[in-house]
């Protein structure tokens, strides 16, 4: 069996399509992974997420870490057994939440000393600490540990964190190494930084690749930069990471975000977008989203998208939709959040039929047309 390989099936242009390997099965890509941040993709059973498509998901070890903590996870089974997903799992490194979620935090060489957003306990996050919880949880892709500052902070700013991340990136490597048997079934993924400066992003690039990892990340985008600034840094930054290794853009994105990121050569994206947008009435289409709190489906007996074969499109009216969101009833968040993620792996499925078939620019022109028509 192959702990991870990386196989790239078919280009056009940038864009690729491929399959990693894995102990635990094959991730088809480009791959969007659902986020399942405390144990659950939320408002979905893990069968309905397979269902709709997903082949990895992701788990989040600030989350985990602190409830029901990595040490009774370890205990009870591993991540897998714990919530009932047979299939690969991605664990974040904890170093986005705790910048984004602690006020109460210090950064040092050592780590990041921060207090529990729950209950205001004191934790050191280090590089080590990272790996240690992602073994006890059992994830199969491990993410190194990593600061990920603001983009619109000072060059000398973010050139110090980025090179603070990349001596953690090496103390992250030596520290899974070191994990017997999880460092034999797992994989483990480098994150580049630099925000938005293409020396900065080269310097980190080269730093990784120095260190060697089985795939490569593209972190401290999708941070409030806005999308013009992303896709610009995407113009340069994945084609100075390996072209045989797996590109994963963290944290992204909206459909439209997910195309224009293929288009420049990333395989791999995660998001709470399509969950949480279900939870709050907002529906994934091919004609752009829709808010189903809006009064004129209050009366419209069609489906949510004519063109989508998931179990909500078939059974459901906008008009039922609609009642549950102005109701309140939980149902109506389980049902576009199921809708949601069928949309997007409707979405990923498609991009890699067309790379394959060389007719990714017309797909891409196809999709834009639709999508913001109205």
């Amino acid at each position: 069996m192959t702990r991870f390989a990386f196989d790239i099936h078919a280009t056009d242009g940038k864009a690729r399509t491929g399959t990693i390997r894995m102990l635990r099965g094959d991730i088809r890509t480009p791959a969007f992974m659902p986020v399942g941040t405390a144990a659950t993709v939320k408002a979905m059973k893990v069968e309905d997420v397979r269902a709709a498509g997903a082949d990895i998901i992701l788990g989040n070890t600030y989350h985990l870490m602190l409830r029901p903590g990595a040490e009774r996870v370890a205990r009870l089974g591993g991540l897998h057994k714990f919530m009932g997903w047979d299939r690969p799992i991605l664990t974040d490194s904890g170093g986005y939440q705790v910048m984004s979620l602690s006020d109460l935090r210090k950064i040092t060489e050592e780590g990041v000393t921060f207090a529990s957003h729950l209950d205001g306990s004191r934790h050191l996050l280090s590089p080590e600490r990272s790996m240690e919880i992602q073994r006890l949880l059992g994830s199969d892709i491990v993410m190194c540990f990593d600061e990920c500052p603001r983009a619109d902070q000072p060059r000398e700013v973010i050139a110090r964190s980025m090179e603070m991340s990349m001596r953690w990136a090496k103390r992250s490597r030596d520290a899974f190494d070191a994990g017997g048997e999880q460092a034999e079934r797992s994989a483990l993924f480098g994150i580049q930084q630099g925000a938005l400066d293409e020396g900065l992003r080269k310097t980190s690039a080269d730093a990784l690749i120095d260190v060697g990892f089985d795939g490569y990340a593209i972190g401290g985008l999708a941070v409030g930069e806005g999308q013009e600034a992303m896709f610009a840094t995407l113009d340069f930054a994945p084609q100075q990471l390996p072209a045989d290794r797996p590109r994963y853009l963290m944290g992204v994105g909206k459909p439209d975000d997910l195309v224009g990121a293929v288009e420049r050569g990333v395989d791999m994206f995660d998001c709470v977008l399509p969950t949480r947008s279900g939870r709050n009435g907002q529906a994934f289409t091919w004609n752009g989203p829709l808010n189903m709190r809006n009064a004129r489906h209050a009366e419209d007996m069609g489906p949510l998208d004519e063109r989508c074969p998931c179990p909500v499109c078939t059974k459901y009216s906008r008009a039922y939709l609609h009642h549950l969101h102005k109701s309140g009833e939980m149902l109506g968040a389980m049902l576009l959040t199921e809708h949601n993620l069928w949309f997007y792996q409707q979405l990923m499925a498609g991009m890699r039929a067309a790379i394959a078939e060389g007719r990714f620019a017309g797909f891409a022109a196809d999709f834009r047309r639709d999508y913001f028509a109205r």
